[in-house]
């Protein structure tokens, strides 16, 4: 048998469709039931379904107001607070097609993306860097809208340009990834497949306001079927989430593998009494974490598998646990393949990850890359980079990238990228990057380079901070005489975790 696997298809998206009506289809129904509460250490901050609907609306009036029109591009540089999912749904329910960043990203990262994307506009929080931007839309006009009249949703085809994320590119360059609205009526298929969330559910995301991770799993997908979601605020210790769990009476928890680790770190058990489960996403999930979380609590860990193009298709849950060492099976109504040259191997074999062509979460195109997109696809496939092998039961087990991409904390990583920003610095003749475990369940990007001499570690980290986002940065800088290379002169950068290692010892 070969390695196909087919849920079935879901449901046709109706049209005409807007995503942020969708999020918010149970808004009036539900005006007075709390959609979000943000935690604080002593109190929390609600805010009920017409509040929400109502600042988003608003948000979109003042957006049309500014002269903006329905299709163009506005940039997100906005910090880790409520102003940034209502300023992206607002965006979205007037037909505007915003693009989240991370608050982390540099000026210079920032110029990259306004030269290759030209938005009409940037919501900006002057406390997050940017670079120029002849129309900037500041936070305070941001809020000073949801005193406006509500607009309308601007309903249209399902299949047309929703909205925009950032993935950082196998050459290093970070890819503009294009989505349709019809993206977020795919999500339902997780939750079935992964959350088993439902409308009494209260869901606590660790993660940020302004993290794709945070605003999908977090955010909307709560939201849409009804249900409470619950983001500490910013700067909450991780050491006091299982206290936030216990207070606020939270259900399900979400957040990346590194999360996990941390609340569970010391602890001989953790008291979280209505906690079902948890949910892990954003980097491969260790069997040695999970089955510690689930000695400490008691409970559940479910992990799911996806990219920016796709969002999460494989998981695990209440309905489908996985076994092993396996990361669970497609999600209902999905159909993934593990891909050879020659298309699906048989089962038990390795090959590539793949989605189908017809998925409705699958992205439209990379905006700045239409080449690279279309050479990602192979017959009907969309080839995910990341190496599998399925199981005649359709469990799938990850065996990793099938190229040198890195992970840091749930963001991937080019180590070409790194080494572009390094590569400049006086005294450094070749650099490399790699992931390398420091410790069990922990990895961090480090830096080998070669040159005359040692350099100050300290001066190339301040050098890398104006250049990289913090989450890129290398946390380690390695000299060596030379860096490993093969026959034909090619970096290895698979060899580099080795030297480190050498050196530590």
């Amino acid at each position: 048998m070969l390695s196909i696997f087919d849920q079935g298809p879901p449901a046709p998206c109706p049209s005409p469709f807007n995503l942020a009506a969708h999020v918010l289809r149970h808004a009036q129904d539900l005006a007075e039931k709390t959609a979000l509460s943000v935690l604080g250490p002593d109190t929390a901050t609600d805010w009920t379904y017409a509040d929400l609907q109502s600042a988003i609306l608003r948000t979109g009036t003042g957006l049309l107001e500014t002269g903006l029109r329905p299709g163009d591009i506005v940039l997100m540089r906005l910090g880790n607070t409520v102003d940034f999912p209502i300023a992206y749904l607002g965006a979205i329910a007037v037909g505007l097609v915003p693009v989240p960043t991370s608050s982390q990203l540099t000026e210079t990262e920032t110029a990259k993306i306004i030269d290759e994307l030209n938005p009409a506009a940037v919501l900006r929080d002057p406390q997050v860097a940017c670079a120029p931007h002849a129309r900037q839309i500041t936070l305070a006009e941001l809020v000073q809208m949801r005193s406006l009249p509500p607009a309308d949703f601007a309903m249209g085809d399902p299949g047309r340009l929703g909205y925009v994320v950032y993935t950082s590119g196998t050459s290093g360059k970070p890819r503009a990834v294009a989505h349709a609205h019809r993206a977020i009526w795919a999500r339902q298929m997780m939750v079935d497949g992964w959350y088993g969330l439902g409308p009494s559910d209260r869901l606590c995301h660790a993660g940020a306001f302004n993290w794709t991770y945070t605003l999908g799993t977090g955010l909307m997908d709560p939201w849409t079927i009804g249900a409470t979601a619950l983001i500490p605020e910013p700067g909450t210790d991780i050491r006091d989430l299982p206290t936030l769990l216990r207070q606020h009476r939270v259900t399900l928890f979400a957040a990346a593998p590194g999360v996990f680790r941390k609340m569970i770190h010391g602890a001989e058990r953790l008291d979280l009494p209505e906690l079902r489960h948890g949910l892990s996403a954003g980097e491969k999930l260790s069997r040695h974490l999970h089955d510690s979380w689930v000695h400490c609590t008691g409970t559940e860990l479910y992990e799911a598998y996806g990219m920016s193009e796709c969002s999460t298709f494989i998981s695990s849950g209440p309905r489908y646990p996985a076994r092993g060492e396996a990361l669970g099976q497609p999600q209902p109504g999905r159909r993934i393949a593990i891909l050879g040259p020659e298309g699906p191997v048989p089962q038990g074999q390795e090959g590539t990850i793949a989605v189908h062509r017809d998925d409705p979460g699958l992205m439209l195109t990379y905006l700045n890359a239409p080449d690279e997109a279309a050479a990602r696809m192979q017959g009907d496939w969309f080839l995910t980079g990341d190496q599998g092998a399925m199981a005649v039961d359709g469990q799938i087990t990850y065996l990793g990238r099938d190229d040198d991409m890195m992970n840091a904390g749930g963001y991937r990583v080019s180590p070409v990228e790194v080494e572009a920003a390094l590569s400049p610095h006086p005294g450094i003749t070749q650099v490399g990057a790699a992931a390398v475990e420091v410790k069990q369940d922990t990895s961090v990007i480090v830096a080998f380079y070669t040159g005359p001499e040692k350099l100050d570690e300290t001066t190339l980290q301040t050098y890398v901070s104006g250049k990289l986002a913090r989450y890129k940065q290398p946390r380690a800088f390695v000299h060596m005489s030379a860096l490993p290379t093969g026959g034909n002169g090619k970096l290895l950068r698979r060899a580099l975790p080795a030297y480190f290692k050498a050196k530590a010892e």
